[in-house]
């Protein structure tokens, strides 16, 4: 799949549209095996080096984070690594695709509002939401997001799948 994915990107690109890639971590650990977004652009650049790819991550510094995102607003990136720091906040009409790696690992309504970074311009908008994951829960969570645009509808959906969770800990 990666390879038609990263087909896409490129045409994208070729069209003059620009596309975010979220991943859930910022640096490689042995111990988690999912994507970084260091690692994810190193890879990203090798694979697609026509495109100008940019990255943004929580532990940069704000200057450098600011720039990017800048540069990625003004259409001078086609595609943009990111971890959730895009979550909110950015507004770039051009962007018709949200890949977000390792979906299984992110909160239902995060990925609702990731979604949400794409399809503000009068482009055709895309959200892949990509997982390895092959238990059934997992796949449950990710057809809610699938299945509704409603933000409350599935932060419901995820209260019910998860349950309220422990308040002190």
């Amino acid at each position: 799949a990666l390879p038609r994915i990263e087909a896409f990107l490129a045409s994208e690109a070729a069209e003059g549209r620009q596309s975010f890639v979220v991943v859930p971590l910022v640096a490689e650990s042995e111990a988690l095996t999912v994507a970084s977004a260091e690692a994810e652009a190193e890879r990203l650049r090798a694979a697609l080096p026509a495109l100008r790819i940019g990255l943004v991550h929580g532990q940069q510094r704000a200057d450098m984070r600011e720039a990017t995102m800048s540069s990625f607003a003004a259409g001078e990136l086609d595609l943009l690594v990111a971890t959730t720091v895009i979550e909110v906040g950015i507004d770039v009409p051009n962007a018709s695709v949200m890949l977000i790696e390792d979906a299984e690992r992110f909160g239902l309504a995060q990925l609702h509002q990731l979604r949400g970074r794409v399809g503000r311009g009068p482009h055709r908008s895309y959200c892949i939401l990509l997982t390895d994951a092959t238990d059934e829960f997992a796949r449950r969570r990710l057809e809610v997001v699938r299945g509704s645009n409603d933000g409350f509808e599935i932060a419901e959906a995820d209260l019910v799948l998860r349950g309220a969770g422990n308040l002190l800990g």
